[in-house]
Parts: C-alpha cells; structure tokens; sequence
C-alpha cells in the first residue's frame, strides 16, 4: 500500500513539468546561493535575477501558446526586435511616451500576430514557413529603422520597470500578472480549451465543434502580443534599440519552453512552466559565472538540461498515457 501511494506520487511529479522545473531553479538556486552568500538573496540580486529573465520569460509565453497547438511560432524573436527599435526611435517622453510605447509593442505584435494568424489558419502554410517569412520580414524593417545600436528609451520605462517596489522586484510583478493572465485564458476559457485540444488531436477537435480556424487565428494574435510585451521589456531593460539581438534570442526561448516542460508535440504544458524555464536559463548563466566557469561553456549546460527535461517529458507522457489506458 504504502509503495502503491509513493508510485502514484512519484508519478504525479513526474507528470507536472512546471513543477519539476521548479524543483530544478532550487536546486541550481542553492549552489548559486552557497557561491555567492548573502548577495544572492538581497533585495538587488533577486531584481538582477528578475530582470535578466523577464524578457525570455514573456517571450516563451508567446511560444507557448503555440507550441500547445502543435505549431512553432519563429517570428516572436523578429517581433521583440522590431519593437525594440521602434520604440527606440520614438520621441516621446515621460509618462506619455511610455505609454506610447506601450502602445507600440502591442501593436506591432497584434498586427504581426494577426499576419501569422491568418497565413497559417486561412492560407493553409505551415507555421514553420509562415512565422520564418514574418521573423524576417521584422528583422529587416528593424534595420530600416535603427541601422545600428542606439536610440533612446523614456526613463520612466527604463528605470521604473527594472527598480523594486520595495523587496519586490518590478520584473517579478510583471512575470506574475503574464503569467496569471495567460494561465487563465489557456485554462479557464474554451479558447483555451481549444488550443489543448487542437495539440492533442486536430481532427477530434474538428469533430467536437471546436472552431479550429478561429482557435488558431486567436492564438497567433496573443503570441504576437505578448512578444511585442517581450521587446516592450527588452527596451527597458537595454535602454536602447538594437536590431541585431534576434540572432540567439528564439534558441533560448524554444530552451526555456522545452524545460518548463511543454510538449513539442503539442497539448501538453503549461505557460507556468516556461516562465519558470526561462527563470532556469538566467540563473544558470549567473551561477556558472559566480563558480568561475567560463563563458564558453555555458551553452553546453543550456543545452544539456533542456535534452534532460525533454528526456523527462517524454517519460511523463509515456506514464500519462500508460495511466490513461488502465
């Protein structure tokens, strides 16, 4: 009985991607923790973590929505650079331009969302094809817009939303309101409902009445809102524009989302899960460097725990599955 129960919870963990990778950011967290002493936990080292990882976070949210359709969505790294040099180049300032690059961001990613949306929904084309034509076509208007580094961002972008309000970092707030906001909609909504479904069985969804077209569209568009919200972070966090950072930035979010534990075959994640992956990434980065590894080596350990959580998925599913059937 008593090993009956201990299975079950074993299994039950090994099933929950967001919370294995949770288990995963402690861990690494304590070896970051005992390199680095008490900085590791003060008020202004938790911001810096916050703040290096805000803009994968909300990038990997972008994919996420896709990734759970069976889809891949390349363009959310050409949106985030796209808005990036916009909102560089814009001349407001103050409380104003703030919100006008607020404006900019969602736009960008709404409009371009829309595009991806509809060439993969109504035309037919495959979400690879489709979303690597708008990945480049973004990529080339941002280098119209800034050839080169520079521009400027209105302090009350660069500065605020990378302060603490108080012990709490800005970041952190935002992470969580992203994360709330798009767990809801994939949960709590039959747009959501949709989504998994699609990932799980396209033609059973069609033949459950799900509108798949109108799924689809829809989760384009957010994909593409919440990558113009990730180059809207991006710009606060550089202060700047630069329309060549696109080169690795769709790897490390395809990274974070992989070992949050979403399925890339689709249906099965969770938006939680990525942001926590994305988290991974930052923290990884900056243990390395505090244990005196060189940089060189840190795409290795990248790239090793991302096999290791999609080689731990993979066996979730198979437990799932095997659970389903008895």
């Amino acid at each position: 009985m008593r090993n009956s129960i201990l299975e079950r919870c074993f299994n039950a963990l090994l099933t929950n991607g967001a919370f294995l990778a949770l288990v995963m950011y402690l861990i690494i967290f304590i070896i970051y923790g005992i390199s680095q002493g008490s900085y590791a936990v003060s008020v202004y080292g938790i911001t810096v973590l916050f703040n290096n990882s805000i803009v994968i976070a909300i990038a990997a949210v972008a994919e996420t929505f896709i990734i759970l359709m069976g889809g891949f969505d390349l363009s959310v790294a050409g949106i985030v650079v796209l808005t990036n040099t916009l909102i560089a180049v814009q001349q407001g300032a103050g409380v104003g331009g703030a919100l006008l690059c607020l404006i900019i961001a969602i736009g960008v990613g709404g409009v371009i969302g829309c595009i991806n949306g509809f060439l993969v929904s109504r035309i037919g084309l495959q979400s690879i094809a489709a979303t690597l034509g708008t990945s480049i076509l973004c990529s080339g208007i941002a280098l119209l817009v800034l050839a080169q580094p520079g521009g400027y961002v209105p302090d009350e972008i660069a500065y605020t939303l990378t302060d603490s309000i108080g012990p709490i970092p800005v970041a952190a707030i935002i992470a969580l309101l992203i994360g709330l906001i798009s767990w809801i909609l994939l949960r709590k909504t039959n747009f959501g409902a949709g989504i998994y479904a699609l990932g799980r069985d396209r033609t059973a969804a069609e033949l459950s009445g799900i509108a798949t077209r109108s799924v689809e569209f829809r989760a384009y568009v957010m994909a593409g809102i919440f990558s113009g919200l990730a180059g809207f972070m991006l710009s606060a966090q550089t202060g700047t524009g630069d329309p060549h950072l696109s080169n690795s930035f769709i790897l490390l979010t395809f990274a974070a989302v992989a070992i949050g534990g979403v399925s890339f075959d689709g249906g099965h994640g969770s938006v939680i899960g990525s942001i926590i992956g994305a988290g991974i990434l930052a923290l990884l980065q900056k243990t390395l460097f505090s244990v005196g590894v060189s940089s060189f080596y840190t795409g290795i350990f990248q790239g090793s725990i991302m096999l290791l959580a999609m080689l731990v998925g993979s066996l979730s599913l198979i437990i799932s599955k095997r659970r389903a059937v008895s």
